[in-house]
């Protein structure tokens, strides 16, 4: 048994974390005073003494402001967000006797310089640990906590670190990349459980299963439906709203009044933020609510500003090195990359980190919220990579604030962390063999009708991010958007890659298209691609056989599991046929379901998007998601696809009570 701690201890630690802003701003009004012309000091009392009053005006007065600010909708943030701390330091240095401030503008530069020495010595004092901002999250949010009546029933806090595996997670952890989870588990707190990602390893796949139990709606990042003439595409708001739409039985994982953070999908949840499916529900002319407190408050938005200039300089470094020791695989990473690793990882992050705590201290039942900062870097520079791994340090902090949150939250919480897939690492397609699958099925079918669809999954989440910032959140409407009109002219073949795994339609056929009509139109494509050395299997339904998997040195038919020479999922897991025949029952599958390889020996994959590291198929560890959960909360030895963790989750939040057990309704559809 631990001993009490002594009382002085116990006294010292608020008075310190009392003294420490105070003697920083004393600090940074003293270096502005000696950086910027027109502002002069008679005495270090005089600066201490603005130091103080400026926080003061911060605690008391900019809270009202934000409030009066925000009613003007965007001209009133904008103009609160540039003006509202210089008109706090001007009235402060104006009153403090011994300080002398020439003009308006003069206070303008020195409040944004003061505020980067601030967000600066923060860092520096506190090595980047949470004490500060918690105190900071604590304050801007005590008025919710005051209103809001103590619970005894425990809340859900489920935390998705985008694609992380669960062999590199523990790994992580003894590398010490994850020291506030590594202490939840060296405690007995917690535990960490592997469960196995269903084909296709992705996130809107996950989340439909996660969030809705519906993981069967989604065959892929990207599809085409034959029946609408038209591509889905996941990171499309107007597209996620319409999967949700077939995903939702009204009793998703956050019914009962929980809260979606920048997910995919929204489960149901009474409150939805940044949410893809629901950004688009309403418009309004101004931001929403908790964007004007962000954007208005100099310590989240600066920090967030110095942060992300931090983060942008990194990546022009880390890019650099990998260049320069020539690592391999790795690929070009652009300047448009620069700054969305920035925005993503460090903008979004805190944004994130300050909803989910104002959540918290609502009372909020249950919280679920996805983290992609891991993901991000993970899909440009390898996910195994030194700089992916020190993301994993971002996320692990959001963690260490959320726990001292919780403390002071109306109600018990229960952490969860999960992730909704892995990755797995390989120079991609292109960059082995010169040319993209696309180029390789022209080829191979002598048509120049072949389309294969681009966008990636981080633009998307900028997207998301753009519009949620500026619509009112609401939850998912029941009837989904009318389908895109076919378009008159189809091309012959559209193919869909989602990492390492590629959906191929042609499209001017209707329904799905067997192996003996493909053989008759397109003698050469099935050959072809299985003895292309970048293949591994190309799944296809016979007529006569029912699924069948071809690969270069033999293929297994699905019905049976009868293998005529070398099993072609031979290396890509115990579950593979499996994941393979309940893909094949799938709706918008594609007509060829193509595999890229997976090398036993580098342990590589080769994505046909260009991305070294890439999930959505087999092969490594993209299929191996982790899930960390209390303790007393018992789990499964094996859980099967996203939709068995919903369940759980379902089962442990009725369990503690957070959740009324109403969920075995028909899915629609």
């Amino acid at each position: 048994m631990q001993q009490a701690e002594p009382q002085p201890r116990r006294f010292a630690a608020p008075v310190l974390s009392a003294l420490v802003p105070v003697a920083l701003g004393a600090v940074a009004v003293a270096v502005t005073v000696a950086l910027m012309p027109g502002i002069t000091a008679d005495s270090g009392w005089a600066i201490l003494a603005a130091a103080v009053l400026i926080g003061l005006f911060g605690a008391v007065v900019r809270p009202l402001l934000v409030i009066v600010l925000s009613a003007l909708g965007w001209t009133g943030v904008v103009l609160g967000w540039l003006i509202v701390q210089s008109l706090l330091v001007y009235a402060a240095l104006s009153l403090v006797p011994g300080i002398h401030v020439h003009d308006f503008w003069t206070a303008f530069w020195a409040s944004w310089l003061g505020a980067t020495l601030m967000s600066i010595g923060h860092w520096a004092v506190t090595a980047g640990q949470p004490g500060a901002v918690t105190q900071h999250l604590l304050r801007v949010n005590r008025h919710f906590r005051r209103s809001v009546p103590t619970s005894e029933v425990p809340g859900f806090v489920m935390i998705q670190i985008d694609g992380l595996s669960a062999p590199l997670a523990r790994w992580a952890v003894e590398a010490g990349n994850l020291p506030t989870l590594g202490r939840w588990l060296r405690t007995g707190s917690h535990t960490l459980a592997e469960w196995h990602a269903q084909l296709p390893a992705t996130t809107p796949a996950s989340q439909a299963g996660l969030l809705h139990g519906a993981s069967a709606q989604v065959p892929a990042f990207r599809w085409y439906e034959k029946t609408a003439g038209r591509l889905v595409v996941t990171n499309h708001p107007r597209d996620s709203a319409l999967v949700e739409s077939r995903c939702t039985t009204g009793r998703g994982l956050l019914a009962d009044g929980g809260v979606s953070v920048s997910n995919v999908f929204s489960g149901d949840a009474a409150t939805s933020l940044l949410t893809m499916s629901t950004v688009q529900a309403k418009r309004r002319p101004g931001p929403a609510r908790y964007l004007s407190a962000y954007l208005m408050d100099p310590f989240g938005l600066t920090r967030s500003l110095v942060l992300t200039i931090g983060e942008m300089i990194k990546e022009l470094y880390q890019a650099r090195r990998q260049k320069l020791r020539h690592v391999q695989p790795r690929m070009r990473r652009h300047g448009s990359y620069v700054l969305l690793r920035g925005a993503t990882n460090v903008l979004m992050r805190h944004l994130n980190l300050a909803i989910v705590a104002e959540q918290m201290m609502r009372g909020a039942p249950s919280v679920f919220c996805d983290f992609v900062d891991y993901d991000e870097i993970a899909h440009h520079a390898g996910p195994a990579r030194p700089e992916s791994l020190a993301s994993l340090e971002g996320i692990d902090g959001v963690l260490a604030t959320l726990e001292e949150v919780a403390a002071s939250a109306p109600r018990p919480y229960h952490f969860v962390v999960l992730s909704d897939h892995g990755q797995s690492q390989g120079a991609t397609f292109e960059q082995r063999y010169g040319l993209r699958l696309d180029d390789l099925v022209e080829r191979l079918t002598d048509t120049d009708q072949v389309v294969v669809t681009e966008e990636n999954e981080q633009e998307g989440r900028a997207r998301a991010l753009r519009a949620g910032l500026t619509r009112t959140p609401k939850a998912p409407q029941a009837e989904a958007q009318p389908a895109a009109k076919p378009a008159p002219e189809r091309p012959e073949i559209v193919i869909a890659a989602s990492g390492n795994l590629a959906l191929v339609y042609f499209t001017r056929l209707p329904g799905r298209v067997l192996l003996e009509e493909i053989e008759e139109r397109h003698p050469k494509l099935l050959t072809g691609l299985v003895e292309h050395p970048g293949v591994g299997w190309v799944m296809v339904r016979s007529r006569s056989e029912g699924p069948v998997v071809i690969g270069r040195s033999g293929r297994r038919r699905l019905d049976d599991d009868k293998v005529e020479g070398l099993d072609p999922l031979l290396g890509f897991g115990p579950l593979a046929a499996d994941d393979l025949r309940r893909h094949d029952g799938l709706a918008n599958t594609g007509d060829l379901v193509i595999n890229s390889l997976w090398d036993p020996v580098t342990q590589e994959v080769a994505a046909f998007e260009e991305l070294i590291g890439c999930h959505g198929g087999l092969g490594g560890w993209q299929n191996r998601p982790v899930l960390i959960h209390p303790r007393t909360l018992s789990a499964p030895g094996q859980l099967v696809g996203a939709d068995a963790v919903h369940h759980l989750l379902c089962d442990w939040m009725e369990q503690v009570g957070c959740r009324t057990a109403k969920r075995d309704l028909i899915l629609p559809g």
